[in-house]
């Protein structure tokens, strides 16, 4: 497989154009498996999520959860791409395309990346509130950290 495709941008994710790109280079693939993560609205509280990160060391962080997903996975393409900068509700934040043979291995990886990038990629989201208030900064999870762990351990979650 060739490296995988990361990127981090503050213009709007194309999943289609991505998803031409990825097929384009992978070879022969049987599945391939998207995920998008969306900002929501928070039920009409969230006028926006401002997303910072620190240039290089995001992609970096990305880019090794990518590979570590290649050696687990046979992939025959990977991509990511994640937003920074003001995110509105309904507008893409994360995009994972994983590309194999076979459905399991696509699913597998598209899992693990995105368990990853929510406890290893350092992104900082603040919110931007619809009512004006100052909104807070956005927490990390546990659950999120217990899917790591049992990756760690050599299961999905």
């Amino acid at each position: 497989m060739a490296a995988p495709n990361i990127r981090v941008s503050a213009e709007p994710i194309d999943a289609e154009a991505e998803e031409r790109r990825l097929l384009a280079q992978a070879g022969d693939v049987g599945a391939l498996v998207a995920f998008t993560g969306l900002c929501r609205d928070e039920g009409g509280a969230l006028a926006a999520l401002e997303l910072e990160h620190y240039p290089g060391m995001a992609e970096s962080e990305i880019e090794a959860s990518a590979r570590e997903a290649i050696e687990r996975w046979p992939l025959q393409g990977l991509t990511v791409v994640h937003r920074s900068g003001l995110v509105k509700p309904g507008e893409k934040i994360v995009l994972v395309l994983a590309a194999a043979r076979h459905r399991g291995e696509a699913f597998e990886a598209a899992r693990f990346l995105m368990d990853y990038l929510k406890t290893r990629a350092p992104f900082w989201k603040k919110e931007r509130r619809a009512d004006g208030r100052p909104g807070g900064w956005v927490e990390a999870k546990a659950s999120d950290e217990a899917a790591v762990a049992a990756w760690t351990k050599g299961r999905s979650p």
